[in-house]
């Protein structure tokens, strides 16, 4: 059975060589899959399911290119579709950059070669030109769909950023019109206030993008660690919530010391209890919890309400995606604090999860070691070794 585009019936007029690379099509792809999570890092976590895609209707496709009486001289001919939605599946669902798109098909175009020289088939040379300019033309589809995809989550983003200032920069400007007009000093000094506060809100949102891109393109935040008691840090955190958002907030476990960057773990369990007020149920209670194990903080927020979507729960990590619940429901924001969570968390040494269900509510962990110093000067992708 062909799972190529066009989907012949009985394999047409294929040559014995495609007909070959048909039978081992599977060992192609088994193979292939084990390469790549081998050495392209963002498809390690990625379920078989998400991780092959339309890798194997590509196979079919050079398979079909292989023979010169079949109306394919590539695989990219008349189905670019295949490529296309590839990059673009691989853009929206998971952390690929155009180098991890380019390498997996790379990776696959070499993995063809080597299990036909593996099974006796030698392909010509008009054979190896065809596989190669069918990659060519993949590869090129791909990337384009890809970086159309990544462009309109910039363009969204931006928008929603541009959005998002504006209401702060507008209470700024009238509060300033507002003190030029008059001589009240107690008014002047409360608007004063007002002002700092905006102001300190928009430089906030300046950093946490600027945080998200350092991190979106490989690099570790920097870490300025100072020793301190986690818990003393979540009551903080939360007393600052419950100013905002009322007294729902509550905060469990036991007092943990160690070294930590103190301002970047407190913007991030900021976000993860904004979080919790825009998804979670309302009026119910946000349960911080504070746990030491194995040398280890575990960091939870929990709160109640709608589940995230399964198929979401790794999209709410990705910088400028929202999940399709958030969206749906008109929430505002723009992608990138779940997304700073995780930088803050993997620059520490650790991780960032979440369990969700509609049962037991939503529960995001920060688990990071104990001591972050042997972190601060980790290198970076963009650092030699």
């Amino acid at each position: 059975m062909t799972l190529s585009t066009d989907q012949t019936p009985d394999g047409g007029s294929l040559s014995d060589t495609s007909r070959k690379l048909l039978e081992l099509r599977d060992a192609v792809l088994a193979e292939w899959e084990e390469r790549v999570r081998a050495s392209v890092t963002e498809a390690s976590p990625l379920a078989h399911p998400v991780l092959v895609n339309t890798m194997p209707a590509l196979v079919d496709n050079v398979a079909e290119a292989l023979s010169s009486g079949y109306p394919r001289t590539s695989a990219g001919v008349a189905v670019p579709t295949v490529a296309s939605e590839h990059g673009g599946e691989r853009a929206r669902l998971t952390d690929y950059n155009c180098h991890a798109v380019i390498s997996e098909y790379q990776i696959l175009r070499q993995t063809i070669f080597d299990v036909l020289q593996q099974n006796s088939v030698q392909l010509s040379e008009a054979e190896i030109r065809t596989v190669n300019t069918s990659f060519d033309a993949v590869v090129k589809e791909s990337v384009t769909a890809f970086v159309l995809v990544q462009s309109a989550f910039r363009e969204r983003f931006v928008a929603a950023l541009a959005h998002d200032l504006r209401n702060p920069l507008a209470y700024v400007n009238t509060a300033a019109e507002i003190i030029l007009r008059t001589d009240d000093l107690p008014r002047i000094h409360g608007i004063a206030n007002k002002i700092l506060e905006n102001a300190d809100r928009m430089g906030r949102m300046i950093q946490d993008v600027l945080d998200a891109m350092i991190f979106q393109s490989g690099e570790r935040l920097r870490l300025h660690p100072s020793e301190f008691d986690m818990m003393d840090l979540a009551k903080e955190v939360c007393e600052r919530s419950r100013a905002a958002h009322g007294e729902r907030f509550e905060v469990a476990g036991e007092p943990v010391r160690g070294w930590w960057d103190r301002d970047l773990i407190s913007r991030a369990l900021e976000n993860l209890l904004e979080n919790a007020v825009k998804y979670g149920a309302t009026e119910r209670p946000i349960k911080v919890q504070v746990v030491m194990a194995h040398g280890r903080v575990i960091l939870t927020v929990h709160n109640e309400g709608d589940p995230i979507p399964p198929d979401n729960l790794e999209i709410v990590f990705q910088v400028f995606r929202r999940a399709e619940a958030a969206k749906a429901g008109d929430k505002p924001g723009w992608g990138i604090g779940l997304p700073y969570v995780r930088s803050v968390a993997e620059s520490h040494g650790g991780s960032i999860g979440v369990d969700s269900s509609k049962e037991l509510g939503t529960t995001f962990t920060i688990d990071v070691p104990i001591d972050a110093r042997p972190f601060e000067n980790a290198p970076t992708l963009g650092q030699p070794h």
